[in-house]
């Protein structure tokens, strides 16, 4: 039994069963979360890409010349472009994920947009520390890149365990630049993960059909429905597949029992406060020394330097 393969089937084993979010992005995954982006209810995008836009000067002074950029779950790194096109003599652009072809189709398109750029994808699991490809130029630091919210889509350890990874990756003298959605209106944020043309749901239940197609699973897709619930006194929204009815499934030689109504959790989504992220990162070694946020205060953008 393969690690991954390990790894599925004992979060499925469980009293509340789990799948980690990783498990959302083969290639389709990729897609759909970049549908998702671009919903009138997703208002991520479009608060970070205020941020950026706005602020991408001063964004490109800290960052430095000959620093070596290192995308987490690079995904097509839409905002990315906002950066490198305001980035003068970058050693590198590593973007990092675990879905090799959107990866690789993404880094083609980065070369052909930035000529002369040293783009070098790695893919890789950034929950778990890496080895970085040597660039063409030695960088003077290494910055890892975080877009999105996707550090709150972990519980508090092992967000913590994220972010030591990174504190790892950026090396000495490194830093990190890390999207970070924040609290507010629950209104609005139901809005964003119960979207009116369902594509949130689809991508929740595409988790099933990657579990499917790569690990030997015999999910009923139409068997699940999707749930998404903003726990406001946790700040988190609880994403989860909802079993319809009592069912066995198969997930490789593993049988896994589901009663009808009983919840699979695939993802929380974190809101932070400004002052709790703070105190999260200056636990994994880093200090926040700038934050720019959108003008409705719905999102923020920190650079955090090594201690």
């Amino acid at each position: 039994m393969t690690s991954e393969m390990r790894e599925i089937v004992e979060g499925l084993s469980q009293s509340q069963k789990t799948i980690s979010p990783k498990y959302f992005y083969d290639e389709r995954g990729s897609r759909l979360f970049d549908k998702i982006t671009e919903l009138p209810e997703y208002y991520l995008t479009d608060a970070e890409l205020e941020i950026m836009q706005a602020n991408v000067d001063e964004m490109a002074e800290l960052i430095g010349e000959t620093a070596s950029l290192i995308e987490f779950g690079s995904g097509s790194s839409l905002k990315t472009r906002v950066l490198l096109e305001n980035l003068d003599e970058l050693a590198a652009y590593v973007p990092v994920d675990i879905s090799e072809e959107h990866l690789y189709a993404s880094a083609l398109k980065l070369r052909s947009e930035f000529p002369g750029l040293d783009v070098r994808p790695v893919v890789a699991d950034f929950t778990k520390t890496f080895s970085l490809p040597m660039p063409a130029i030695m960088p003077v630091k290494n910055v890892v890149y975080f877009p999105g919210s996707t550090i709150g889509n972990f519980e508090h350890g092992v967000a913590m365990d994220l972010l030591r990874v990174m504190y790892e990756e950026a090396g000495e003298g490194g830093a990190l630049l890390i999207g970070v959605d924040l609290q507010k209106d629950p209104e609005v944020i139901d809005r964003a993960y119960n979207d009116s043309a369902g594509v949130t749901a689809e991508f929740n239940l595409n988790m099933l059909r990657h579990l499917n197609k790569s690990y030997g699973a015999n999910f009923d897709l139409d068997s699940f429905e999707h749930s998404a619930i903003y726990d406001e006194d946790e700040g988190r929204v609880v994403i989860e597949l909802i079993s319809q009815a009592e069912q066995t499934v198969e997930v490789g030689d593993t049988e896994i029992e589901l009663e009808d109504g009983e919840t699979i959790l695939t993802e929380y989504s974190h809101k932070y406060t400004l002052k709790g992220f703070a105190e999260m990162a200056r636990e994994a070694g880093f200090n926040v020394e700038r934050v720019w946020t959108d003008a409705d205060r719905l999102f923020s953008v920190q650079y955090c330097v090594r201690t």
